[in-house]
């Protein structure tokens, strides 16, 4: 993250697992992310049998998407690359000029990423409450960004400490709002909770979005995220846990350019006239103009002057500083006033 500025939105495009364990859709995804306009492609890196027991069920949207017959194990089997890829997709992130990430699952996954120089550790929601994870990752002492997606804010304060006592200081660490629900009703969103997290003091807040289309995470920029993570895919209709409720490419780069536009709205956050309309001020405010023949020495009154555009004369917030003092000279029917 350190190549862009503060006002810059880091935007995450989440390939996590929707490669469905194939090295060549896996390099298709860092492209077609390039080509959106992400500033990463991150991935999932997992050795499933270190993450899942043989004895772990599916989720419920996981059985919607991929049927009951499996086990979390044998489905997670199925659609993880073998550690030995990631490799040469973090090369070809530098071929294609963008930032390569992965979220570890596993204390192997740590490991195996830590030679490929990735800008940010990624912290799942579901590994919050794991400490011998936090503690891994957070004596690192390098950049975390950390989902909170089921977690309270006290859990979140808890992990939080964690990374902090291990040898990360908390202005290395962001924290993403996520509901993790595949896809998330946007009844339960609830995007306020970033607020939440910023009392916690790190050094930046975000969202991590799952619910259909673009809107909810182009909201959360303006509301001031600093981090977007939203999933993709080649193909919403290829069977696998996240397909459904990412976004295709086409989708990917419509929300991308929706977030950049929030982004140069955002602006510095000082009231004052924008350059574009300074020209402006002239034509839509008014002066004190004469509404009548004035003649030199007479009374200025209510009777004898009034308000009107153009606003290149006196302002009529002076309007009680003229009343009853005297015209300096002739003034013709909407002339502009003098004193």
């Amino acid at each position: 993250m350190s190549q862009h500025d503060n006002q810059h939105i880091i935007i995450i495009a989440e390939a996590g697992v929707n490669h469905n364990g194939s090295l060549e859709m896996a390099r298709q995804m860092v492209t077609e992310a390039a080509l959106a306009g992400a500033d990463y492609v991150k991935f999932q890196t997992a050795v499933p049998e270190l993450v899942i027991s043989s004895i772990a069920p599916k989720a419920e949207y996981q059985k919607e998407t991929t049927g009951n017959d499996e086990s979390q194990l044998e489905m997670c089997r199925k659609i993880h690359l073998p550690l030995s890829d990631y490799a040469g997709l973090a090369q070809l992130c530098k071929e294609k000029n963008i930032g390569f990430a992965s979220t570890p699952f596993d204390l192997v996954s740590i490991d195996t990423l830590k030679p490929l120089g990735m800008d940010f550790w990624k912290i799942p929601s579901g590994e919050i409450t794991n400490l011998p994870y936090l503690r891994k990752i957070g004596a690192l002492g390098q950049k975390i960004i950390m989902s909170t997606g089921m977690a309270t804010l006290r859990e979140v304060e808890e992990a939080v400490k964690v990374l902090e006592q291990s040898g990360t200081p908390r202005s290395l660490i962001t924290l993403l709002h996520c509901t993790t629900q595949y896809p998330t009703p946007f009844n339960e969103v609830n995007l306020n909770a970033m607020k939440a997290l910023e009392t916690l003091g790190c050094g930046a807040v975000g969202y991590s979005d799952h619910t259909p289309g673009i809107i909810v995470p182009v909201a959360a920029a303006a509301m001031g995220a600093k981090v977007i993570e939203k999933h993709f895919t080649l193909d919403k209709s290829l069977p696998g846990p996240d397909h459904k409720a990412s976004l295709t490419p086409d989708e990917l780069r419509e929300m991308v350019n929706a977030i950049r536009t929030v982004e140069a709205a955002m602006g510095n956050g000082v009231k004052q006239p924008s350059p574009c309309e300074v020209p402006n001020i002239e034509v839509a405010r008014k002066s004190i103009v004469a509404s009548r023949k004035i003649a030199k020495g007479e009374i200025l009154t209510p009777d004898n002057i009034t308000v009107k555009r153009p606003g290149n004369g006196l302002s009529p917030m002076l309007w009680d500083s003229v009343i009853n003092t005297t015209a300096v000279r002739d003034f013709d029917y909407d002339q502009l006033i003098e004193i």
